[in-house]
């Protein structure tokens, strides 16, 4: 592609989101530039503290569960407080514990600050999501939570570099550094980012505000929606044995951590290379099929490493679950804002969040669990299963879904009726109904 061409590419991929999307966006990038405690927290633990592995494995599992628990509590707080507000209430406790638990020392403090900086740190999510959902054009929110996750990538791809460089300095000021970072973002949204919960964003003189009428329970009655939510969960869990099976079968062949670290960095690099212009080409692409096949490529894609046995062949492995990875994150977050009404985006993408955050908690258990008994072999052949599983459901599930332009003005997209049937209706009325 020529010079001009790429100008063209990148000018089509950026253009036409608002100014606030692209605050948001910063904001994402600082955050992420400053990420060091999930990263380095189990050396931290194990190498500068002394602490045993299953101590650092209790930590980063409290972490995890608070991760978990507040993904519901934010988003009620981003539906009734607002989207602004929750992004700053989540990021200054997360600037606060970051900085006390660097300076924690008692086993049991460490374990209770890193539950609460779980909470803050995964509290603006939900938050985000329903800002950019609020401030996007439907037509352009594949796209913005695309550009999203590769400022995240990006984020954590430059921050991983630096931390190892900082950590071999003094990991306090690791956990400074993010703290300050925060700090940063957190004055950023409060400067830049205005309020965009649907009855404060200025709708027209004499229309009513639109009613927080949406409760947790509302969200849990949604069929469809908490179908797509046990299905982010397989998929999450298949995602998530990169991080956990991965390296403990590159171990059962003798690899050592820097033969892992060399092929899970594919994963990094790929997507900061192939986010944008993978976007470009699923955008307009139905999001039902894009579901389907990265379900299939993820799950398959782990299932190839039960053939791996070098690092070239592992690194290909990551190759093809990465792709499947750059898909799915921005088409499924789309999906969730498509399903949710704008008045409860909030409570939605809390459920959805917490699906994520349950993934990583269960993951570690099942590939430990499965490796120990079994052996690496079959936990590829259960990512494979969890993967035509979560393919076969989506299929279930979205075969009434309409095209995202046909929403609803309330922001979420109807349920299209099944046409009147010319004969008795068969016995398919259940399957009608999912």
């Amino acid at each position: 592609m020529s010079v001009a061409g790429l100008r063209k590419a990148a000018h089509e991929t950026v253009a036409g989101l608002p100014r606030e999307f692209w605050w948001l966006w910063t904001s994402t990038l600082v955050n992420r530039l400053g990420a060091f405690v999930a990263t380095f927290m189990a050396l931290y633990l194990t190498m500068e503290r002394g602490y045993s592995a299953s101590y650092a494995g209790l930590v980063a599992a409290l972490h995890g569960l608070g991760g978990v628990v507040s993904s519901l509590g934010a988003g009620v707080m981003t539906d009734r407080l607002g989207r602004r507000p929750t992004m700053l209430i989540a990021q200054l406790s997360t600037a606060v514990s970051v900085a006390v638990l660097g300076f924690m020392v008692h086993p049991v403090a460490i374990a209770g600050v890193a539950f609460v900086v779980g909470m803050a740190s995964n509290a603006s999510r939900p938050a985000v999501q329903a800002m950019m959902a609020d401030i996007v054009r439907p037509e352009d929110r594949v796209r913005a939570f695309s550009l999203n996750y590769w400022a995240i990538n990006l984020g954590f791809a430059v921050s991983s570099a630096g931390a190892g460089f900082i950590a071999e300095y003094s990991y306090l000021a690791g956990f400074l550094g993010e703290a300050a970072m925060t700090l940063a973002c957190a004055v950023l949204v409060f400067m830049k980012v205005p309020e965009s919960r649907p009855e404060e964003a200025g709708a027209p003189a004499g229309a009513e505000a639109v009613k927080d009428d949406v409760r947790l329970g509302t969200v849990l009655r949604d069929g469809r929606f908490m179908g797509v939510v046990g299905l982010s969960f397989l998929v999450a869990l298949i995602f998530q044995q990169g991080y956990v099976g991965l390296p403990v079968a590159m171990g059962a062949d003798g690899l050592s951590s820097s033969d892992f670290g060399t092929a899970i960095a594919v994963n990094g690099v790929l997507i900061v290379v192939l986010q944008i212009p993978v976007t470009r080409f699923i955008q307009h692409r139905d999001p039902r099929r894009l579901l389907i096949i990265s379900s299939v490529l993820a799950g398959y894609g782990f299932g190839l490493t039960a053939f791996a046995g070098s690092v070239g062949v592992y690194a290909m492995t990551v190759c093809v679950w990465t792709l499947a990875e750059v898909v799915n994150a921005p088409t499924q977050t789309g999906i969730v804002v498509q399903l949710s009404p704008a008045r409860g985006r909030g409570r939605y993408q809390g459920m959805y969040s917490m699906s994520w955050s349950a993934a990583a908690l269960v993951a570690p258990l099942m590939s430990g669990t499965v490796i120990d008994h079994y052996g690496a072999d079959w936990l590829w052949g259960t990512c494979a299963v969890l993967g035509t599983a979560a393919a076969l459901g989506y299929w279930l599930l979205m075969r009434k879904l309409p095209e995202p332009e046909k929403a609803r003005a309330d922001g979420r997209l109807p349920v299209v009726p099944a046409p009147e049937p010319a004969a008795p209706a068969p016995p398919a009325a259940a399957a009608e109904r999912a």
